[in-house]
């Protein structure tokens, strides 16, 4: 399975396994991030929804792009100008592409449940 996701203002076809250099998320090492505007998704010629679609992924290494320098020069008026940039950008393993994942249970209800569990015991 394949599909196209939107960050950092491009866009990356990805499927699982894939390694991707994409503009500097915000993140350690090891951590996993989630990219959730999907584009596109499909299998082979055959596309599918993608209402509530993610693509997870794991940071792999925080980096910097190569140099690129800026020179500028205007001729026979001694203007010399040069400088230079390094890009920050992140790469990441895409881990799985699938459905939003449901969040846990909020804490007080299932200390609810556990509180009545109990009860029940003891009748």
């Amino acid at each position: 399975m394949f599909a196209v996701v939107r960050t950092g203002g491009k866009q990356y076809r990805v499927a699982a396994g894939d390694k991707i250099v994409v503009e500097k998320i915000d993140g350690e090492a090891g951590s996993s991030v989630t990219l959730g505007d999907v584009l596109l998704a499909g299998e082979g010629s055959e596309l599918k929804s993608v209402d509530g679609l993610t693509v997870a992924a794991e940071i792999i290494a925080q980096a910097k792009a190569d140099k690129v320098v800026v020179f500028k020069k205007r001729r026979r008026h001694n203007y010399r100008r040069k400088n230079g940039h390094r890009q920050n950008h992140t790469i990441l393993k895409i881990v799985a592409i699938g459905a939003a994942e449901k969040k846990a249970p909020k804490k007080a209800a299932a200390k609810k449940a556990e509180g009545d569990a109990p009860a029940a015991a003891q009748a």
